[in-house]
């Protein structure tokens, strides 16, 4: 099947709107939802969403904040047939003052527009969606929970609508935000017990030059039946690897850490390098931040000011890990991300055998624990570092 070419708004020399959020039209829910006292991930949407389409001629239309319910697309439209779909994934927090607060937003609007760009759907204006997704947030913010390590969920999703068989990029194309209020990830995160990994090479989640580096949903569905046949096996989530030397990249859809103790009794940080099969996380890049801090003004509670940290972004291999696992001095593992924060591992099953870290029965390690807290002091506005904590207000 040919490629064809998509029809532009420069075909027919239009300049198409851009994404302007002084159009937001709001209608308001005249009934709100009972807000459940128990919530998981993702299965409680909140009463509104953000609605906004691509037209190439038209251009981007007026955005609007209204009551959640079902979307109305083309059975024809590339979204459901070649897969140009992208999203994003944030938290709103509350602060000690009461108001939403968003932890480092925009690198979230230039990953999501990274994305989007890698898959040729229409360019937007992220500051024009950031102000968008906070006045969201401050409309729901009631769904915002108040409860320990419990937060509000912002998925950003951007599809291509064209509604077309034809093998080409999607002209056309629709960007909505749900919100979604949610506990821990795992039932582990955080408690005395780590996540169990499976290490999976047979089949691979990214390749050189594919698009691991993206937040594209076309990157998840292909782990679905390997992560059903780990659970079969007793395992949580895969370790997933690449070639031959078991090059180690994501662990699930989490970053991928290990602490190993140096000879001179310092720590060794080491995590996968962004090569393009990797997604580059906000979590992870915060992670490494928060660590490198440290060594000049020991951000990073009970870590000792004495201990000196060293990161490291460089290829990790399984047969490092079993290296490091045999000669006890890999101390802890654990995996980051929006959803998860840090997560311990507790066991990874490695050629037919489990190699099992001290998170097994007692959960986040000093550095995982150290890095969690100072996470949620920051997100939720306890601890001022860097501006990372934005509150909503437009």
């Amino acid at each position: 099947m040919a490629i064809q070419k998509a029809t532009s708004a420069s075909s027919t020399n239009l300049q198409p709107a851009p994404l302007d959020a002084s159009k937001l039209v709001i209608n308001l829910a005249t009934t709100l939802k009972d807000i459940p006292e128990d919530v998981h991930f993702g299965q409680v949407k909140s009463d509104h969403m953000l609605v906004v389409s691509y037209d190439p001629v038209i251009g981007w239309s007026a955005p609007e904040i209204k009551p959640y319910g079902p979307l109305s697309l083309d059975p024809a439209a590339s979204c459901f047939h070649y897969c140009p779909n992208v999203f994003e994934g944030m938290k709103a927090y509350l602060g000690p003052d009461g108001k939403p607060r968003l932890f480092r937003p925009k690198k979230n609007m230039e990953r999501l527009l990274r994305s989007a760009e890698r898959v040729a759907l229409p360019p937007f204006d992220p500051d024009a969606l950031l102000v968008l997704i906070k006045r969201l947030v401050m409309i729901d913010a009631r769904w915002i929970p108040s409860k320990p390590d419990h937060s509000l969920y912002i998925r950003p999703t951007f599809i291509g609508t064209r509604p077309a068989l034809g093998v080409a990029a999607s002209d056309s194309a629709l960007l909505y935000v749900i919100l979604t209020p949610t506990g821990p990830y795992f039932s582990t995160t955080g408690k005395a017990k780590g996540v169990s990994l499976l290490s999976v090479g047979k089949t691979v989640r990214s390749w050189p030059g594919g698009t691991g580096g993206h937040k594209l949903g076309l990157n998840y569905a292909p782990g679905f039946l390997p992560q059903r046949l780990a659970a079969e096996q007793g395992y949580e989530q895969i370790l997933w690897l690449l070639g031959e030397e078991q090059r180690i990249t994501e662990a699930g859809s989490m970053n991928f850490f290990i602490v190993v103790q140096r000879k001179d009794g310092d720590l060794d940080v080491i995590t996968p390098p962004l090569d393009g099969t990797i997604l580059p996380g906000i979590t992870r890049h915060s992670c490494l931040e928060l660590l490198e801090a440290h060594n000049s003004r020991a951000v990073l509670p009970g870590i000792p000011a004495s201990t000196k940290i060293y990161t490291y972004e460089r290829t990790l291999t399984m047969p490092h890990v079993a290296l490091y696992f045999g000669d006890g001095t890999l101390l802890e593992a654990f995996g980051v991300g929006t959803a998860v924060a840090v997560a311990p591992i507790g066991r990874i099953g490695y050629e037919g055998r489990d190699l099992v870290l001290p998170s097994e029965n007692v959960g986040l390690g000093d550095v995982g624990r150290a890095l969690l807290e100072r996470l949620i002091d920051i997100q939720t506005g306890r601890v001022e570092f860097e501006n990372w904590s934005e509150i909503c207000e437009v």
